[in-house]
C-alpha cells in the first residue's frame, strides 16, 4: 500500500510542478484542500485557503513569461495510510537568473492527507538557501 501511495503521491506531485511550467492554473490548484496552509518565498509570505492559493499564481506567471524554468531535479516521497510527505529540489527561475546562480534550488515541502480514496495537499512551503551577499 505504501508503494501505491508513493507512486499516486509522486505522480502527483510531478502533475502540479509540469501544470506551473506550462502555467495551468486549474491543474495547479487541483488537488488541494481548501483549507491549504502554504509559506511561499514571495510575500505574502504565509497564505491559508484555497482562493488565496490561486491569487497568488499571477505574479509568478509574469515572472515565468520571462523564460522562466520550473523543473523537478530530485522528489522524494514518504507516504504512511492517512498523512504523507514529500520533499524536492526544483530549478526554478529565469535562464537569466540560473546562468547567474546555477547551484541554487527551489526547496519545496509538501504535506498531504488523504480524503476518501484520494490524496491532498494541505501544506506546501517553498524556500531558497540562505545566501548572505
Amino acid at each position: 500500500m505504501e508503494r501505491d501511495a508513493e507512486a499516486y503521491i509522486r505522480a502527483l506531485i510531478e502533475r502540479w510542478a509540469n501544470a506551473v511550467q506550462q502555467q495551468d492554473l486549474e491543474i495547479i490548484v487541483a488537488d488541494h484542500a481548501t483549507d491549504l496552509l502554504m509559506f511561499d518565498v514571495p510575500p505574502p509570505n504565509e497564505l491559508s485557503g484555497i482562493e488565496a492559493y490561486r491569487d497568488s499564481w499571477g505574479p509568478f506567471f509574469e515572472h515565468c513569461k520571462q523564460g522562466g524554468v520550473f523543473a523537478i531535479e530530485r522528489l522524494d516521497v514518504t507516504a504512511g495510510d492517512r498523512v504523507a510527505f514529500a520533499t524536492a529540489l526544483l530549478r526554478c527561475g529565469t535562464r537569466e537568473e540560473l546562468e547567474r546562480d546555477p547551484a541554487t534550488r527551489l526547496r519545496l515541502t509538501v504535506g498531504l492527507r488523504k480524503e476518501g480514496d484520494l490524496w491532498i495537499i494541505a501544506h506546501e512551503h517553498h524556500s531558497y538557501p540562505y545566501k548572505p551577499d
